[in-house]
Parts: C-alpha cells; structure tokens; sequence
C-alpha cells in the first residue's frame, strides 16, 4: 500500500526554524498534490502549505513569508521550512497527499501520522 513518513518535529524557541520531511512511498502511481495541514489543541485541523504536481503551492494567510513548502526532483517527497516560528504555530503537524494507486487505480486521500511542533521560551 501507501506509507507517509513524517519527521523533523521538536521544540524550538520562537523565532526558531525546523524544517518538516514527509516521504512518500508504495504502491503508488501518481501523486497530484502534497500538502501540510495542522492541528492545535481544541482546534480544527487546518491547512498550512500545498504544492500540486503543476509546482503551484498555496499558503495559509498565517504563514506566508515564513514558511516555504518544497519537493525533491521524484516529487515523492516533500518539507516545509518553517522560520520566525510563533507560539501560535505549536500544532500537530500533518502530512496529506492526493494520490493514484498503481494496481487499484483507485485516487484518494493519504495521512502521515503526525509530529508534534512546539514554539515556547
């Protein structure tokens, strides 16, 4: 099948920068978007950074300027630099990709497990 690996997470003091990996891999036949959704506690997930397969990204209000999603050359693997960190970032953070399967040819919907990022002093 598909498996989504996430890392890259930690703590950071605000005005810190980590950087987010997820790598995609399986039976996978094409991938049309990837993307990064968060979640904080109490709060409904929502989307940070996405980039489709035509290398158009779009940024949620909150983070343009500085955060910048990116994709390796197979385009299998995407991050997400994340600079001038606020407290308001700590969230967990979700890798999600669009994806054909390559037997089933079936398109859905594809979830990493998570990685906590925390901005605190």
């Amino acid at each position: 099948q598909v498996q989504l690996v996430e890392s890259g997470g930690g703590l950071v003091q605000p005005g810190g920068s980590l950087r987010l990996s997820c790598a995609a891999s399986g039976s996978i036949r094409s991938i049309y978007a990837m993307g990064w959704y968060r979640q904080a506690p109490g709060k409904q997930r929502e989307l940070v950074a996405k980039s489709t397969s035509g290398s158009s990204t779009t940024y949620a209000d909150s983070v343009k300027g500085r955060f910048t999603i990116s994709r390796d050359n197979a385009k299998t693997t995407m991050y997400l630099q994340m600079n001038s960190l606020k407290p308001e970032d700590t969230a967990v953070y979700y890798c999600n990709v669009d994806l054909r399967l390559q037997y089933t040819l079936r398109r859905g919907d594809y979830w990493g497990q998570g990685t906590q990022v925390t901005v605190s002093s």
